[in-house]
């Protein structure tokens, strides 16, 4: 027969270009479109052998790919269901005509298990060939026939048919490369992006390297069995290939959700941290497949404050956009992602029964966490109550165990954000010693953030220590240390809001606290420190009248020097720094000589 010219049955130019240039953003993404319509024609044949023999697939049916170096060209072949000369002008002469999704109908009648796992929806996957190829040869013969059809085009508009010659049921598909593309004609390049994308289809996928076709895919899908099938031993090694670290999984989440919307995850949440601090890396990067195939792995499956969780989820019933790059928000992708963040929280909340076992967790993950709160307040008070914290009472506690020694009169929750290592000794805490109120010791850089975004506990409020003045009575202090407080406000001019006495201090001369409005003092410095602006009114200095050396500045007629000495003492009580260190030092030395 002669050949045979069509014209593309719909704007060609227009959608070759966006398929080419615009629909997918990674070039090698070709090579899983093709494979990925390979595996869905051996499906179909397998299918339709169930009700016909004589549709039987080899023995040694796979998908070969092999590259001819001086041609220039690269084959894909399969041995599946083939298309007829008709259906070669269907499927591929008329751009997003899905042969998938038209045999997608047959299998309304047929059980579950017998249904072949269909990915191609829009018919455009094989249009990507252009990305690479300045011209595509496809050679077709229909399995239960003896015809074979070559369908041929170079993306200009136009295709052509004409009759050809093929030896066994099944499709080839002939590249000749762009000189751009090159390096598809190489055997590592091939095995690379089919081990990225396409590792875990059942159909096994062969790369020619020197005359032997080798295995490119291993096969198996790890999370489509069942876990009695699994060892602990394959878990772990499973979780080293997608979280890229040696460690034990210090959890394995892995079911299969079933309902109005059904997919498999196999999740593991790490025992230590990864070489990349999870924190650096923002976004969770849990791997999406459809039916086996992946897809990407930024659809953001967990919220940011999970990016530790790694591992794979596997759906059939997400719809996908053209390039099954960029997810559709869909109600399909939400009731997922809600589903996954129940089922690792329920694992986390049972994990935190074993305080020993979860100590090192929170040690790893504890901040990031802590983001969740900041960053997700419809769960904030969930993630709170799996926190441990470092207390003035307790090595480490709970919000609730808090809450359960709270003395009689006490309806607040306090806290002290700040440097770890200044946070025992710190002035703050000594009027809430006396009274008996425990306080949380916060030493994470988030712990300025967070309180303030959750607010309460059980109905009890969290209140920073640095803005709990309401809970301690003004002294009735002498006339001299009222003289001494406006002394020290005139020296001290705006740097400070108020100087006042203090009925919490203790043992301290004096400390700063801040303005019951506006950011608390860790908040403060931290603002600081990262030259953003901060807010509010300046702190406030608080003296401890019965100190000796408040005392002895209360003789003094001039305080001028000494004020600005206390200020500094304050802040390095809290683990801040003076303005001046070198005008501090000289303080601290004539200090020392007129002792």
């Amino acid at each position: 027969m002669s050949e045979e010219t069509r014209n593309f049955g719909t704007e060609v130019g227009r959608l070759l270009d966006l398929v080419v240039h615009s629909l997918y953003s990674d070039r090698e993404i070709f090579l899983r479109e093709l494979v990925a319509n390979a595996a869905d024609a051996t499906d179909k044949r397998r299918f339709l052998a169930l009700s016909d023999e004589k549709l039987a697939l080899p023995d040694n049916a796979a998908i070969r790919i092999s590259a001819d170096k001086g041609a220039k060209t690269l084959r894909i072949e399969d041995s599946g269901i083939g298309m007829a000369k008709e259906e070669l002008a269907e499927n591929l002469g008329t751009i997003a005509k899905s042969g998938t999704a038209g045999f997608a109908a047959q299998l309304a009648s047929a059980k579950p298990e017998e249904r072949p796992s269909l990915i191609g929806q829009f018919g455009v996957g094989f249009y990507s060939a252009f990305m690479v190829a300045e011209k595509v040869e496809v050679i077709s013969r229909k399995a239960g026939t003896d015809e074979a059809w070559e369908w041929m085009s170079d993306g200009q508009g136009q295709y052509t048919l004409k009759s050809a010659e093929r030896g066994a049921p099944g499709t080839t598909i002939l590249l000749h490369l762009k000189p751009d593309a090159e390096e598809y004609l190489e055997p590592i390049r091939l095995k690379t992006v089919i081990n990225k994308w396409a590792d875990h289809i059942t159909l096994p996928v062969e790369v020619e390297d020197n005359g032997t076709f080798e295995a490119a895919t291993s096969g198996q899908a790890l999370w489509r069995k069942s876990r009695s099938e699994i060892t602990p031993e394959e878990y772990t090694e499973f979780y080293r290939h997608v979280g890229q670290g040696w460690d034990e999984p210090f959890a394995t989440i892995h079911w299969r959700a079933e309902g109005a919307v059904e997919f498999t995850a196999l999740l593991f949440i790490p025992s230590s941290k990864p070489f990349m601090p999870v924190e650096e890396t923002k976004e969770s990067r849990l791997r999406l497949h459809v039916k086996r195939m992946f897809i990407t792995d930024e659809a953001k499956l967990l919220p940011n404050w999970l990016n530790f969780v790694v591992g794979v989820v596997d759906t059939e019933d997400l719809p996908l956009n053209v390039s099954r790059e960029i997810l559709q928000a869909t109600p399909v992708l939400e009731k997922i992602r809600k589903a996954l963040l129940n089922r690792v929280m329920t694992e986390l909340k049972n994990k935190a029964k074993d305080e020993a076992a979860f100590k090192p967790f929170l040690e790893n993950f504890g901040s990031v966490l802590k983001e969740g709160i900041y960053e997700d307040t419809g769960h904030a008070a969930e993630i709170a109550a799996l926190l441990r914290f470092a207390s003035s009472k307790e090595e480490a506690t709970t919000l609730d165990g808090y809450i359960e020694r709270m003395p009689e009169g006490q309806s607040d929750i306090y806290y002290l954000a700040g440097d770890a290592a200044h946070l025992k000794t710190s002035p703050q805490l000594e009027g809430f010693a006396e009274k008996g109120y425990e306080v949380l010791l916060l030493g994470d850089a988030i712990d300025a953030f967070w309180p303030g975004r959750l607010g309460s506990y059980k109905e009890k409020k969290l209140v920073s220590v640095s803005q709990a003045g309401s809970l301690f009575e003004a002294p009735e202090a002498p006339e001299a240390i009222t003289a001494l407080c406006a002394k020290l406000k005139e020296a001290l001019g705006a740097e400070v809001s108020e100087v006042a006495a203090s009925s919490r201090l203790k043992d301290s001369p004096a400390m700063l606290v801040a303005a019951q409005a506006g950011p608390d003092l860790a908040m403060q410095r931290l603002l600081k420190r990262a030259g953003r602006p901060t807010f509010g009114l300046p702190p406030k200095l608080e003296i401890n009248p019965g100190h000796k050396l408040v005392e002895a500045l209360a003789a003094k007629e001039d305080v001028s020097e000494a004020a600005r000495l206390l200020l500094n003492l304050a802040k390095l009580q809290d683990g801040d720094l003076p303005e001046d260190p070198a005008a501090f030092v000289r303080q601290v030395a004539a200090a020392l000589a007129n002792a």
